[in-house]
């Protein structure tokens, strides 16, 4: 019996192509060093950022995460490093930041690229000294794990000067490289029936499977948008379809694999009623919000179709 974390377990047997590139997940879970986890966008990094921690020794400890582009640089720092009562006009009270709420575990840090600029040397010092200062605070040791998550390009960015070559290398101790879906066709029948058996399992609807058809297009495709897209892509036609079996249009530079089906708009506005139905489990007034629907409505048109 594998005494790997059981996130771990399934994370590698899902994806057999990437295990053989990442032979030190492991250690590197259990390692307290700064992780840094590159890549294209959808390929899985922030799942990756997350079983560092999880198959770790700071499992039971907090994981807190935090995305520099999702707040304006102006309040970065107060964000990371948290304030205290009376520290700028309007801060009343003191608030703990991402740092003090990570302590004894994990804090990742996701778009690490868009760090501001005049915020990364004080990373720097709290990567170096495990030590920050709060807002309007006194200098505080740290206990946290650090993991950023940045683009493939990362390297060059520090050579564009637009990112900190100093905290490049403090933050590369432990480096890992996601491939593109593009680059993982051996995974492809493995990550499909991930996302079939957790789709199955979220939606009350066990035994869903790929029409022959969709197979064979989404193998050739090259899914710029990763492993996102493709999840998108069978969770869209999961719920557009009543079936088992699920046909999800092929892109148009793909057309090539099928004949175009025209549906009558009444053909195709009761498959719409029959695939939000059985999305909402029956739920009337769930399958009417998909539709985009009144309640009235709906049952107007279900009385219309002959749809119980």
């Amino acid at each position: 019996m594998s005494d790997r974390h059981p996130a771990v377990e399934l994370f590698l047997a899902s994806s057999p192509a990437l295990a053989e590139r990442l032979v030190g997940l492991e250690s590197a879970a259990s390692s307290t060093s700064p992780a840094l986890v590159l890549g294209e966008p959808g390929t899985g990094r922030s799942t990756f950022a997350r079983l560092l921690h999880v198959g770790g020794g700071r499992a039971a400890a907090p994981l807190v995460e935090l995305d520099p582009a999702a707040s304006p640089a102006t309040l970065f720092e107060s964000e990371l490093f948290g304030y205290r009562a009376g520290a700028f006009t309007g801060a009343e009270r003191s608030q703990p930041g991402r740092v003090a709420r990570a302590e004894g575990g994990t804090l990742i840090l996701d778009h690490v690229e868009d760090l501001p600029l005049d915020g990364q040397p004080k990373l720097l010092r709290l990567l170096a000294e495990r030590r920050y200062s709060p807002l309007g605070g006194v200098d505080t040791e740290a206990n946290v794990r650090f993991v950023a998550i940045g683009p493939e390009d990362l390297e060059r960015r520090v050579e564009r000067a637009v990112f900190r070559r100093d905290l490049y290398h403090r933050l590369e101790v432990l480096t890992f490289h996601l491939p593109p879906l593009r680059s993982r066709g051996g995974d492809f029948p493995h990550l499909v029936a991930r996302i079939l058996d957790d789709l199955g399992r979220r939606f009350g609807r066990p035994g869903l499977r790929l029409a022959p058809a969709a197979t064979e297009w989404m193998r050739s495709y090259d899914w710029p948008g990763n492993l996102r897209q493709l999840k998108n892509t069978i969770e869209r036609q999961m719920l557009l379809s009543a079936g088992e079996t699920l046909d999800p249009e092929p892109p148009p530079e793909l057309a090539r694999f099928r004949p175009t089906q025209v549906l009558s708009l009444a053909e195709a506005e009761k498959r719409a009623i029959l695939a939000a139905l059985q999305a909402s489990r029956g739920h009337q007034g769930e399958a009417a919000k998909l539709l985009g629907v009144s309640r009235k409505g709906l049952w107007e048109k279900r009385k219309r179709y002959g749809i119980p």
